[in-house]
C-alpha cells in the first residue's frame, strides 16, 4: 500500500517519524545544518579543513565569474542600433548589429529599430481662416534617426509625435481658405503641414526623421456636403473644359496655318499661271497678225474651225434649230467626235500638209506682198498730210 493512500498514514515519511509529526524539511534547516557539517570538519581537521574550504570558495568564485561572462553576450539584430548605458548614463556609442558582450550589472543595452518606417495618423474638424469647419485628415511616415533622444529625450515620443503633428495640421489649415483646402490646395497644404512639422520635430530634438506626408482626405461638414460637391464638380468641369479648349487650339492653329500656306501658294500659282497665259495669248496674236494681215479669209476660216472645234470638245451633243421648217435637228457630236477621232494620223498629216501648202502657196504671197504695198502707201500718205 502507498504511502499516499487512503489508511497510509503511517507510512507516511513527514509523520511519525522519532514518534511525533513533522512536515516536509525547511530548506534554511537544510543549507545551515550542512554549512555546520562543513564547519565541524574543518575545526576537526585542521589545516586540511582550511583548504578544502579555500577551494570551495575559489571553485564558487570561478562559477560565478564564468556565469557572469557568458551573461554578457547578446544580439543586435540587422535592423536595429543598441544604446549603450554604463551606470544609467549615455556613454554615446552605439552597439551595432551582430553578437556583442557587455558587462553585466554595468553596461544596459536597448535595442531600437532605426530602419523600420512608421506610420502616424491625425483627423480632426478644424477651422478654416474664412470661418469654416471642414475636416482634415492626414497620415505621416517617420523613421527613428537618433535611438538615445528617441528612448531620452522625451517621456513618451510618439505621443509627443501625434500631438506635433496635430498643431502642425492645424495651424496649416488655419492659414487656408477652405475651398482651396477642398480643391486644388490640398498639395500646398501637404508640403506646409510638412515644414512645419519638421521645424516642430527640430525644437523637440526627439530623433525622428519624417520620410512623407499624405493628405488622405479633407471634407466639409455633412450638412453641406452636397452643395461642397456640386462647387467641386464645376470647378473641375471648368478645369475641363479649358484644359479641352487649349487642346482644341492647339489642334485647329496649325491646321489654319498650312491652309492660309496652302491659299497663298495657290493664288501665287493662279498669278503666275494667268500671267503666263496672257503672255502666251499675246504672242499667239503677234505670231498670227502677220499671217492674217497676208490671207485673212483664210486665218479668219482657219480661226474659226480652231474656235469651233475648242468649244465643240467640251460637249457630247447639240441641238440645231433648221431654217424655215421650225423643226429641230439633234447632232450626237459625241458619236461625231468618236468617229473624228477614230481617223487614221495618216489623214491628219495630209490635213496638216494642205494646210502648209495653202499658206505657202504663190497666191498667198502674192496677195500678203499686196497687202503690204497698201499698208505702205498708206502710211506714206498719212505722212505727206
Amino acid at each position: 500500500m502507498a504511502w499516499n493512500e487512503p489508511g497510509g498514514d503511517k507510512n507516511d515519511p513527514w509523520k511519525n517519524r522519532g514518534g511525533k509529526e513533522q512536515g516536509p524539511p525547511d530548506l534554511d534547516e537544510v543549507l545551515k545544518n550542512l554549512f555546520g557539517k562543513f564547519s565541524k570538519a574543518g575545526g576537526s581537521g585542521g589545516g586540511s579543513g582550511k583548504s578544502y574550504t579555500g577551494m570551495g570558495i575559489g571553485l564558487l568564485a570561478a562559477i560565478i565569474v564564468v556565469v557572469w561572462g557568458l551573461s554578457g553576450f547578446y544580439t543586435i539584430k540587422e535592423a536595429e542600433r543598441g544604446v549603450i548605458l554604463r551606470f544609467g548614463e549615455n556613454t554615446g556609442e552605439l552597439a551595432m548589429p551582430g553578437l556583442s558582450w557587455k558587462m553585466t550589472f554595468i553596461d544596459e543595452i536597448i535595442p531600437v529599430n532605426v530602419q523600420n518606417i512608421s506610420s502616424l495618423g491625425s483627423a480632426g474638424a478644424m477651422l478654416t481662416e474664412d470661418e469654416n469647419m471642414v475636416r482634415v485628415e492626414m497620415e505621416m511616415q517617420y523613421r527613428i534617426a537618433d535611438p538615445y533622444l528617441w528612448k531620452f529625450s522625451v517621456t513618451d515620443p510618439e505621443t509627443s509625435l501625434s500631438q506635433a503633428l496635430d498643431s502642425a495640421i492645424r495651424y496649416v489649415v488655419g492659414h487656408m481658405r477652405m475651398d482651396d483646402i477642398l480643391t486644388d490646395g490640398r498639395e500646398t497644404a501637404r508640403q506646409r503641414v510638412r515644414e512645419e512639422l519638421d521645424s516642430i520635430v527640430k525644437a523637440y530634438n526627439i530623433g525622428v526623421s519624417v520620410i512623407d506626408m499624405n493628405f488622405k482626405d479633407a471634407r466639409p461638414p455633412a450638412e453641406v456636403k452636397a452643395a461642397f460637391d456640386d462647387a467641386i464638380a464645376a470647378q473641375e468641369d471648368e478645369v475641363r473644359f479649358i484644359r479641352e479648349a487649349e487642346a482644341y487650339a492647339r489642334e485647329i492653329e496649325p491646321r489654319a496655318r498650312g491652309q492660309v500656306n496652302r491659299m497663298n501658294e495657290e493664288a501665287q500659282a493662279f498669278k503666275e499661271r494667268s500671267i503666263l497665259e496672257a503672255q502666251g495669248e499675246v504672242a499667239r496674236f503677234e505670231e498670227l497678225l502677220p499671217q492674217y494681215l497676208a490671207a485673212p479669209v483664210v486665218t479668219r476660216q482657219r480661226i474659226y474651225l480652231e474656235t469651233m472645234e475648242e468649244v465643240y470638245s467640251s460637249t457630247s451633243k447639240i441641238i440645231v434649230d433648221t431654217e424655215g421648217g421650225g423643226n429641230m435637228m439633234y447632232l450626237p457630236l459625241d458619236k461625231i467626235m468618236e468617229r473624228q477621232n477614230s481617223q487614221t494620223q495618216a489623214q491628219r498629216d495630209q490635213q496638216r500638209n494642205t494646210l502648209e501648202g495653202l499658206r505657202n502657196s504663190p497666191a498667198t504671197e502674192e496677195l500678203l506682198n499686196r497687202t503690204q504695198d497698201s499698208n505702205t502707201r498708206s502710211s506714206n500718205r498719212q505722212g505727206r498730210n
